[in-house]
């Protein structure tokens, strides 16, 4: 992802809660170096500050950004007035935040709009998710290795097609929840550990779950 804010106490630390829960963020404090951050790495969501410096404020690179790009935008400000919002949001960001926040709430929001996001991206992904010689039909609800079927629990299954559809990222084991389990579940984030054992145990060392340290896990 992507964070646009100009002051470096709230840049630090939202960048330190996002990156606790297993986020990537590449920072940039006006407008003009965003946008060319943007369009380096194609982030999955932006968190814009509307009150930046220089030539191009928040309101300014959203407008270029809808120009050639739909990614989810999140948008802060120290600003509460309705015409503020609705700017923003005709714009189309996705969510609007006012300054002071907590920090917790912003990680939550972002979950929450790749959540929605996700929804439409995941019709275009193909039915059979290969990952090697492990299968994941998500229409019939089979796993097959080499081309046997092997027994899933319902949960084991939807943590590895959740995985397979984020192939190579890394996930922290409270997106690993909200994604399979949802986001209203309440309980031991360590359920995740043994339910990848289990998926480990199954699939053995043909399915490649890579326990990222301090993060979670990535499918490779």
């Amino acid at each position: 992802m992507v964070l646009v804010e100009d002051d470096p106490n709230i840049a630090s630390l939202v960048d330190m809660y996002l990156r606790q829960d297993g986020y990537r963020v590449f920072q940039a404090s006006d407008g003009a170096t965003g946008l060319d951050i943007i369009k380096q790495h194609r982030p999955t969501i932006i968190i814009l500050d509307i009150g930046l410096p220089g030539d191009v404020d928040g309101i300014q690179l959203c407008r270029e950004l809808r120009a050639f790009s739909d990614v989810p935008v999140i948008m802060l400000t120290a600003r509460d007035g309705e015409i503020d919002r609705i700017v923003g949001l005709e714009l189309g960001a996705d969510d609007y935040v006012t300054k002071p926040f907590s920090p917790r709430e912003l990680v939550a929001r972002v979950r929450a709009v790749l959540r929605r996001s996700d929804g439409g991206s995941r019709a275009t992904l193909p039915p059979i998710l290969e990952v090697g010689e492990v299968e994941v039909d998500t229409a019939r609800r089979e796993v097959r290795l080499k081309g046997d079927p092997v027994s899933l629990t319902a949960r084991e299954f939807d943590l590895l097609q959740y995985l397979a559809e984020n192939l190579g990222l890394a996930l922290s084991r409270r997106q690993l929840l909200d994604g399979v389990w949802g986001y209203d579940w309440v309980g031991d984030e360590r359920t995740v550990d043994v339910h990848v054992l289990q998926l480990r145990k199954k699939l053995g060392e043909t399915l490649r779950v890579t326990t990222v340290r301090g993060v979670g896990y990535r499918l490779d």
